[in-house]
């Protein structure tokens, strides 16, 4: 029993002490936010309409919404829709969308940040398709620019 007894302090004393450590770790630094001020979406030619006018307009009401408070960078969003797979998986029910997002000045045009991402979606109506990717893509957008939600 005492043997048990000495287990749990021990244990319960490095976990103070890894607790204590980890205070000490430097904190990561915050993502840049920018004041975005327009969103253009651009594709190939055998881009779904649907798909590109609904990540569009999703991401332009975003900024409308958006609300800064504080003097930042001025960026307008150029989203490429690099491509775009459907009827991915067992059940042919996964969609996935590559995406690129430039920020670009507004004063230079100079390109101040870049993301690139990936977005897989389901939808078991091939007919929804089309909104719910654009839907994952722009939610992608907002939380990458700090932009309002819905």
């Amino acid at each position: 029993m005492n043997w048990l007894k000495s287990r749990i302090c021990l244990i319960a004393l490095v976990c103070a002490a890894l607790t204590a450590c980890a205070s000490l770790l430097p904190k990561r630094p915050e993502k840049p936010i920018y004041d975005v001020r327009s969103a253009v979406v651009l594709s190939s030619t055998t881009m779904s309409a649907e798909l590109l006018s609904g990540i569009s307009d999703r991401v332009n009401a975003a900024i409308r919404a958006t609300v800064r408070t504080t003097d930042l960078p001025h960026v307008v969003l150029t989203i490429r829709i690099v491509s775009v797979t459907k009827g991915l998986g067992f059940q042919k029910d996964r969609n996935v969308a590559k995406v690129r997002t430039d920020a670009a000045s507004v004063e230079d045009g100079s390109v101040i940040a870049v993301s690139s991402f990936e977005v897989t979606s389901m939808t078991a109506d091939p007919t929804l398709a089309d909104d719910i990717l654009a839907e994952d893509i722009a939610a992608r957008i907002r939380s990458a620019f700090a932009l309002s939600g819905r």
